[in-house]
């Protein structure tokens, strides 16, 4: 298997490059493309990803994922967040820009192009990255299928409603969350909220789903305590033709932590990846 990590995917919207790692069986045969992106305060190494990684590309397909160019990383140290500048500089409609220049990056790179399948490609997206391989997969027609794994439905109901709150963070201009993992007090600048506001109809995950005529995978943990089973209800109640499952005992996680030593994935990661890799190649 080949493994390349850290690659540097330059973006057409700014000057951060995109961290990005492709997995795949160098054989001169096309292979579908899976394209994973990682959820809030997340990052491509997190968790099991790169065990699941491998699991993909031994089932025949090229696997990419990356992080998003302002998710707090750098090149230098993209495990943890350095750049928490930057991090407060993201917003949705950035990372849907990172994500469409890594589609374009893969399938326009004369490197791969013996082993890439351009007409066969798969979003994935845990978490928030859920919503975003969403929007992305109804707005660009390279996509063939999107999957979500514990996927958001509504960015809108994740800001805080109180008017109070929105004008005390408008007014200081940041506000700020703790990392429970390394302790960091991460801002987000009142950027992020007006851009969401300014941007609503395209970021609107409903619209999104309502808007699919592709494959339409969604898996959610019954225990997961971030993003709630009824928040896949309404995703698949949104999209008929969508395929709903749903995984008993799993948390958010999907059972990873940070960091993850085993050398296999954790169980239900595992099942998520087999329902995934399944609906990949049945579809």
């Amino acid at each position: 298997m080949t493994i390349k990590s850290n690659i540097q995917v330059t973006s057409t919207h700014h000057n951060k490059p995109i961290l990005t790692d492709v997995f795949y069986t160098k054989n001169r045969i096309k292979k579908p493309v899976v394209i994973f992106c990682h959820g809030y305060k997340g990052f491509k190494d997190w968790g099991a990803w790169n065990i699941a990684a491998t699991e993909f590309a031994s089932n025949k397909l090229f696997f990419l994922k990356f992080n998003f160019s302002h998710n707090g990383g750098t090149p230098e140290n993209p495990i943890n967040f350095p750049d928490l500048e930057a991090f407060g500089q993201n917003n949705f409609t950035t990372e849907l820009n990172d994500l469409e220049d890594v589609i374009n990056w893969i399938t326009n790179n004369s490197e791969y192009k013996d082993e890439i399948d351009s007409t066969n490609i798969t979003l994935i997206g845990h978490s928030r990255g859920g919503g975003i391989v969403t929007l992305k997969a109804s707005e660009n027609n390279k996509i063939s299928k999107v999957i979500s794994w514990a996927g958001v439905s509504d960015f809108g109901a994740r800001f805080p409603k109180d008017e109070k709150i929105l004008q005390y963070w408008e007014k200081e201009g940041v506000s700020y969350i703790e990392n429970s993992r390394t302790k960091q007090q991460m801002p987000h600048y009142f950027q992020f909220y007006t851009n969401f506001k300014e941007n609503e109809a395209r970021l609107t995950i409903k619209n999104a789903v309502q808007k699919l005529t592709i494959p339409h995978l969604i898996i959610q943990g019954e225990k997961d305590d971030v993003v709630s089973p009824i928040e896949a209800e309404k995703l698949h109640s949104w999209n008929s033709e969508s395929k709903l499952v749903l995984v008993k005992e799993m948390n958010h996680p999907l059972g990873c932590t940070q960091p993850w030593n085993d050398s296999k994935m954790p169980v239900h990661l595992a099942q998520v990846v087999k329902h995934s890799v399944d609906f990949i190649v049945q579809n």
